[in-house]
């Protein structure tokens, strides 16, 4: 099978996390190869996501590598057990960017989600008016379908929160958020209504960051932190203009961890944030 050409985050992470077993054993990418009867080139394109790896084969090097860590090894088996066309989100293959899969793919395997919101709601807790609006802002201007596809599958990815067994989502959001009136007055107001409404999930819970906080919290784009089946599997990703890169360095989600607990201690606590959304939808 020839290497895959745009492989997925998820894809990505399964052979970045192979990548660090073996260079934390010391191993050469030719020994590796030698373990499992292949070439060189086959363990750097499973390295690299551009192509895929059995069970067998996982657990096989895992054990070269005198890895013991037997959650983690699960966790990668079942990775490499997932594939194309499995999951909700393959429909849009090919119709939205492929950032708008891996996003959806990041949310449904996370176990909680911690985000920072510096100018825009939070993306799972938007209403269809709202995205629309943001969407709708592009430059250059996207196709009215595109923008239609884009608030589907961003309501589609919401529903993560109210599956049987939901990930707990805790999302600190600046005031500038919350003043922005996207959209126009009654759009801005009914989004501000429904962040209202969504902390009645026992799942969910928000934070405020007030203009009048003397604490700066160095994060200029909307982060999210999402905590995988074990902690090996963390992942930070930033949802930047030009770029929306994926963080896996263990010092990379130690800053953000660093970063998100300053964030809370510069926020109001729930209770007093819900109660300042509340006099900022009394007054818009």
């Amino acid at each position: 099978m020839p290497p895959r050409d745009n492989p997925t985050a998820r894809q990505v992470r399964l052979g970045a996390e192979l990548r660090k077993l073996r260079e934390r054993a010391g191993k050469t990418a030719r020994e590796a190869a030698g373990r499992i009867s292949t070439d060189q080139a086959r363990i750097s394109n499973i390295e690299a996501g551009r192509s895929g790896i059995g069970e067998e084969r996982i657990r096989r090097l895992a054990s070269f590598y005198a890895c013991d860590d037997e959650a983690l090894i699960d966790a990668l088996c079942a990775i490499s057990r997932e594939h194309r066309g499995q999951f909700w989100w393959d429909e849009y293959r090919g119709v939205l960017p492929p950032g708008f899969l891996d996003i959806a793919e990041l949310e449904h395997h996370a176990r909680y989600m911690h985000s920072f919101q510096p100018v825009t709601m939070p993306g799972l807790l938007q209403t269809p008016e709202y995205a629309r609006a943001l969407f709708g802002a592009a430059l250059p201007r996207l196709p009215e379908d595109e923008v239609e596809a884009r608030v589907e599958h961003r309501m589609r990815r919401a529903t993560v929160l109210d599956r049987d067994e939901p990930p707990e989502f805790a999302s600190i959001v600046h005031e500038a958020a919350l003043r922005v009136r996207v959209g126009g007055r009654k759009v801005a107001r009914a989004q501000l209504d429904y962040l209202l409404e969504a902390t009645d999930r026992p799942n969910v819970s928000l934070r405020v960051i007030p203009f009048a906080s003397e604490l700066h919290v160095d994060m200029t784009h909307t982060v999210l932190y999402a905590g995988g089946v074990v902690p090996q599997l963390d992942t930070v990703h930033i949802d930047a203009p030009t770029r929306s890169p994926y963080l896996d360095a263990e010092a990379e989600l130690h800053r953000f961890r660093l970063l998100l607990d300053l964030g809370r201690t510069a926020s109001l606590d729930p209770a007093e944030s819900l109660s300042f959304i509340q006099h900022l939808a009394r007054d818009m």
